[in-house]
């Protein structure tokens, strides 16, 4: 969809049910296009049993032992 800085303004409402659409709106200001407007990306919520973290302490190694072996050494670099 297209919209003017004048629809932007008089007629916000068919903007937003072009985004509810799922639908791009391109912002024109004299004809030329100024931006772009994109519908918002839900984000999905994760279970905490899904994370890579849950039950680390009753898996293995701590947490303290899991961090440096993330992150590596201090001599790691040399």
């Amino acid at each position: 969809m297209n919209a003017t800085v004048v629809d932007l303004r008089y007629r916000m409402n068919d903007v937003l049910k072009a985004l509810d659409r799922k639908e791009s709106v391109n912002v024109l200001y004299r004809g030329k296009v100024k931006g772009i407007l994109y519908p918002a990306v839900e984000a999905s919520a994760g279970k905490v049993a899904e994370h890579p973290f849950f039950g680390v302490r009753e898996a293995g190694p701590g947490v303290e032992e899991q961090m440096t072996a993330l992150r590596g050494g201090r001599c790691r670099d040399l």
